[in-house]
Order: C-alpha cells, then structure tokens, then sequence
C-alpha cells in the first residue's frame, strides 16, 4: 500500500516536471525521456532483469516488443536508454497536454489505428526518422493486452517498417508489467518484471510480399520466450 502511495503522488509531478523539460527545450527531449523513464522505474520499487546480450551495441534496429501495460513505455525507455529510440505510439497520447508535446520532441512518432492511410504516413514518418539515425520501436500487438497467458495477435505494422528499412528487427519480450499494473487497474501489485532480447532477424530474410508470414514467425518465437519468462 504504502509503495502505490508513493508511486502515484510521485507520477504526476515527475511527469510534468519532465514533460515541461522536454516541451520547453527540445533538444533536451530525448534526455527528459530517459531521465524521466528511470525516475519512474526505480518508483515502483519493482524487481527489473534485463537481458540484452543478444543485441549488438552498434547496430540499429526495428525494435518490436510485446505490450501488457502503461509500464512497458517508461521500462523499455530505461531499459534502451543506451539508445536513440523513437516510439511509435497511440495518437491518443500526444494528444495529452504537455505530455503529448514532449513526446513530439522526443522524436516519437504517433499513429492513428482507426485510419489505415494515415496510419500508413505514420510508417513512412518512421521509417524516415531510421534512416536519419534513430532505432524505432514498435508494440507488436498494439494494445495492451488483458489476457497475459499468452501473446496477442501481432499487426503488420512493424515488419513492414523493418522491410521498409532495411533494418534488422530486434523481438524483444517483456513479462511482468501485465502482473504489476493490468489494463483497467490503477493498483501497483507485487511482480517481478523481465525483458529479454532475442537473437534479431536480418535484414532481408524476408521480402514485402511475405510480410504475414514474418508477423507469424516472429509471434511464435516472442510467445515461445515468453512463455519460458512467465515459468522462470
């Protein structure tokens, strides 16, 4: 109890102070994120174990992850930190006040679900901010899921950003943050949060035309993961 009392009166004025840092100055954006994620990590006073040993230090990636939680944003955020890491990430959320501003200047991307061609330009946005320089990560899923037995569905989106790209794709499985704080609840519970890093698929291993069968592939090898995280 005394732990999601000091979580969520920390939030809100954590949140803002970062989110002003990172709408006022731009270029302090990325910074304010990274600072921000870790503030809001260490306040959950949750157990993190990070496994990243399959990723190379120098090589950017299309970062696709699975999406249980609003704690995966701050935790992958933390978690990459190391990075330049460009979301793409539900409209709704740059459409918060402050907020949405230092997502903006963070180099986030926001996209509109509910229209597939704007959708699509949103694509395009990210796969330009990638060939700037940026390692652009994608919630496979694009929801939140309630049910945490297993992966969701994965939409399309972020193998065709990867095919688009050239770059390689980096699965990345989280497990915890479903059990921490679910979708629809507002109370911090007892878990222990793991992020794990799978070995990346090249560039090229597959071509536009097999896109499905990429998003398939790939949701058998991050839900096989996850499951082993979920019984460690």
């Amino acid at each position: 109890m005394l732990r999601n009392l000091i979580f969520f009166i920390a939030f809100l004025p954590v949140t803002i102070f970062y989110s002003a840092l990172a709408a006022g100055w731009r270029r302090f954006g990325p910074w304010a994120g990274r600072a921000w994620a870790g503030v809001v990590v260490r306040l959950t006073g949750l157990p993190l174990e990070v496994d990243l040993s399959a990723l190379d230090p120098q090589q950017r990636y299309i970062f696709i992850v699975n999406h249980q939680s609003q704690l995966d944003i701050p935790v992958m955020t933390h978690v990459l930190r190391a990075r330049h890491v460009g979301f793409v990430a539900k409209e709704s959320l740059f459409r918060i006040p402050l907020f949405g501003k230092a997502l903006e200047c963070a180099g986030h991307v926001s996209v509109d679900r509910g229209n597939a061609r704007r959708a699509m330009k949103s694509l395009e946005e990210a796969a330009a901010k990638a060939r700037e320089g940026a390692n652009i990560l994608v919630f496979a899923e694009g929801t939140r899921q309630r049910n945490l037995e297993a992966l969701g569905e994965f939409k399309p989106g972020g193998m065709i950003l990867a095919l688009k790209t050239g770059l390689p794709v980096a699965p990345i499985v989280v497990c915890g943050t479903g059990d921490a704080l679910p979708k629809g609840s507002l109370l911090l519970r007892p878990a222990t949060i793991r992020v794990r890093a799978l070995a990346p698929v090249p560039a090229g291993s597959y071509t536009l035309k097999q896109r499905e069968q990429f998003r398939d592939d790939l949701h058998a090898l991050m839900n096989a993961a996850y499951q082993e995280l979920r019984r460690g």
